[in-house]
């Protein structure tokens, strides 16, 4: 009797569906001697598992059971629908469409509540949601537990052919933002789905400036992962607001200094409209960030704008200078001292210098550039008496002391005083030091 009678025997009717054997007559003899109703395989009904393995001549026989319910879910909510649709099944999709008692939008728990359109939509497969859409009883905006509809969740994955059947339809919303605010523009910029971006961007009634919950919109995110092509693509819409802010304040712009998207900061540069000295919560410019970062490149295309303020400073007071000094970037220093308008010694809320601050982290090559701008100041004391000098000694940083005690207008002389000592030893204790009479407090 082969195989066959022993199977049937031990009741094991999977093993037909999941061994591949599709016979009709074969199949249909195995179906007629089982209870299929109570039949169940690791908690699933045998539908759902002809359905998962695209077994169709399995599903259609067991559709023409009275005692099947294409409706029945596992413990996860999963339909034999929704796992035809996951799985790409288009005939069996097809065959259950058929069924005047089957529901389409039934939800899937494990899957934040997605139904068969949703999830097929998310897997791209057109067919599917093809057959779907062309159900009247199918809401083409329905969403998960997220807030996410299918336009969302084919346009994250890139799946153009979806999308472009969905924008066809009259009543899609594009800008249906998923519970975390995020747009389809939103991830196919932040994705880089250029396809997808450039049909959304062709609606007129997609608002290319939503936001999400951060305040972020497609072009911060775009710059912020360095897509120069999307970037350029977004600035394309003329309602694109260069100058948008996050919730720490930052734009576009200011995003690409920090994550030194040259491409990106050159490209929004050429905007017309674009702020270059828009500063985030805390201050600061794309000039500061990119000085702080000793970004040589994008503080050059910075400084080749005439509307940039040189001297900008962020809460703390400090300017571009300053952050480029206090890490002794020399290549920034540079080009910061060639600028006429530049202000070297604008102190912070501390009082301290680019001068001094360079000094305390020991940087001589910045420290020496410093000294050649003759309208530097190297004895200006901070809030707590501290000069250049002083911050020196106190790190130890003797070459740079000697810088300073060389410049004429260093600290002043007092009598008894002679600067030539200072390099005769290196004091343990500061206080035996001449120099430490003249410190303020």
């Amino acid at each position: 009797m082969g195989a066959y009678p022993i199977v049937l025997l031990r009741g094991d009717i999977s093993l037909f569906v999941g061994g591949g054997i599709r016979s009709f007559s074969v199949v249909k003899m195995a179906l007629e001697q089982a209870d299929v109703s109570s039949y169940t395989r690791e908690d699933l009904a045998l539908l759902l598992w002809a359905a998962k393995g695209g077994h169709e001549v399995v599903v259609k026989l067991l559709l023409e059971r009275a005692d099947i319910n294409p409706n029945a879910a596992d413990e996860h909510g999963q339909t034999p629908l929704f796992i035809a649709a996951y799985e790409g099944h288009e005939g069996v999709v097809k065959m259950l469409l058929e069924r005047g008692n089957i529901n389409p939008n039934t939800t899937a728990n494990y899957a934040s509540g997605r139904t068969p359109l949703l999830i097929a939509a998310e897997k791209g497969h057109e067919g599917i949601v093809k057959m779907l859409l062309e159900r009247v009883d199918v809401n083409p905006n329905t969403m998960d537990n997220d807030g996410k509809t299918p336009l969302f969740l084919a346009a994250h994955r890139g799946h153009g052919g979806v999308v472009k059947m969905l924008l066809e339809r009259n009543d899609i919303n594009p800008n249906t933002a998923a519970n975390d605010g995020r747009t389809p523009l939103f991830v196919a910029a932040r994705y880089r789905r250029e396809g997808v971006l450039e049909m959304l961007l062709g609606r007129d009634d997609v608002n290319p400036n939503t936001a999400n919950n951060c305040g972020e919109t497609a072009l911060f995110v775009a710059a912020h992962n360095g897509h120069e092509g999307v970037v350029k693509m977004l600035l394309g819409r003329a309602d694109v607001n260069p100058n948008t802010t996050g919730n720490g304040g930052e734009t576009p712009l200011l995003r690409a200094t920090w994550e030194r998207h040259k491409g990106v900061v050159k490209i929004l540069l050429e905007q017309g409209d674009i702020n270059p000295d828009a500063a985030d919560d805390d201050g600061q410019t794309p000039l500061y960030g990119a000085a702080w970062d000793g970004n040589k490149e994008i503080v050059k295309m910075l400084l080749k704008r005439n509307d940039v303020n040189r001297n900008a400073v962020n809460k703390e007071g400090e300017t571009p200078l300053f952050a480029a000094a206090q890490f002794g970037e020399d290549g920034v220093v540079e080009m910061l001292l060639d600028q006429d308008d530049v202000n070297p010694n604008t102190a912070n809320k501390c009082g301290q210098t680019p001068l001094s601050e360079a000094a305390c982290n020991g940087h001589e090559g910045t420290v020496k550039m410093l000294l050649e701008r003759v309208d530097v100041n190297s004895d200006m004391p901070d809030l707590a008496g501290e000069t250049a000098l002083s911050r020196a000694l106190r790190e130890e940083h003797y070459d740079i002391v000697k810088l300073l005690c060389e410049r004429k207008t260093s600290i002043p002389r007092l009598d008894g005083d002679k600067s030539t000592a200072l390099f005769s030893y290196k004091p343990s204790d500061l206080g035996q030091h001449p120099f430490k009479r003249i410190r303020r407090f």
